[in-house]
């Protein structure tokens, strides 16, 4: 087997929530550089649309906008509608869309909890409970079909803010990832979670100009994440290379978990 085809992902069609920004926009970049044909769902139809737009300029690879709130069940019914009016199959579904809160214990708002394990947590079950029929349509015994759920080294450690329902949510899904693995691979579907420690983002931007330099501190390589490091290991989960891997919560830290304590 030559070594380039271990991680192709030519022609792969691709889901990627969240795809508009941050993690979901680093991902979505190397799967279309790579070749695959990716939609991208965000709320925000304009800023969705402009970065399909962009980002199908930058080729071999297609970006297609199809923008919903995943907060609703509604929305995510309807993106896999919308996505099945164009496609018989999905090979990869990566469930990025999330949300955090940030806040003491005394004043932590129900409806922020509410909010962040929705979207965090159920909706990536909803999603990949609605999408499934497309994910088996792709999936061969020897090329699975592959979940790959964002979580993040927060739902690992425990995280100097207060970040409740946030580390709680992704801890789940970190759970939530495992028990779909084990269920679904009698289908010929891998799933995987991949738990990024400090990249650039939106959600991060506040704390990294607050506390970058302590944090860059902490992480052992030295550096913050950059999309590639991102990009390398959802591509590694979606091609050849991953098809027997299943179950797994790969965080892609720097080595921030395993930083000898002072």
């Amino acid at each position: 087997m030559k070594s380039s085809s271990l991680f192709d992902v030519k022609d792969k069609v691709v889901l990627v929530t969240g795809g508009s920004r941050g993690i979901g926009l680093m991902i979505a970049h190397g799967f279309i550089v790579n070749g695959a044909k990716v939609y991208i769902s965000s709320r925000s139809a304009k800023v969705c649309d402009k970065v399909a737009e962009d980002l199908t300029k930058l080729g071999p690879g297609q970006c297609i906008s199809i923008p919903a709130d995943l907060q609703s069940l509604d929305e995510v019914k309807r993106l896999v509608a919308e996505i099945s009016k164009r496609e018989k199959q999905v090979h990869v579904l990566i469930n990025n869309a999330g949300a955090t809160w940030g806040e003491s214990i005394e004043t932590y708002p129900d409806q922020a909890f509410e909010k962040v394990m929705n979207l965090n947590l159920k909706r990536v079950f909803s999603l990949t409970q609605a999408i499934l029929p497309l994910l088996e349509a792709a999936a061969t015994e020897k090329q699975p079909a592959s979940i790959i759920n964002i979580g993040s080294v927060d739902g690992i450690q425990t995280p100097t803010q207060e970040t409740y329902a946030y580390s709680a949510s992704k801890a789940a899904l970190h759970q939530m990832t495992r028990v779909m693995a084990g269920h679904l691979g009698q289908k010929f579907i891998t799933c995987n979670a991949i738990a990024p420690g400090p990249f650039e983002s939106k959600m991060m931007a506040q704390t990294l100009k607050d506390f970058g330099d302590i944090i860059v501190g902490n992480i052992p390589l030295g550096r913050i994440g950059q999309p590639e490091d991102l990009a390398a290991t959802a591509i590694y989960l979606a091609s050849r290379a991953g098809a027997y891997t299943t179950g797994a919560i790969i965080p892609v830290d720097g080595g921030l978990l395993v930083k000898p304590k002072a």
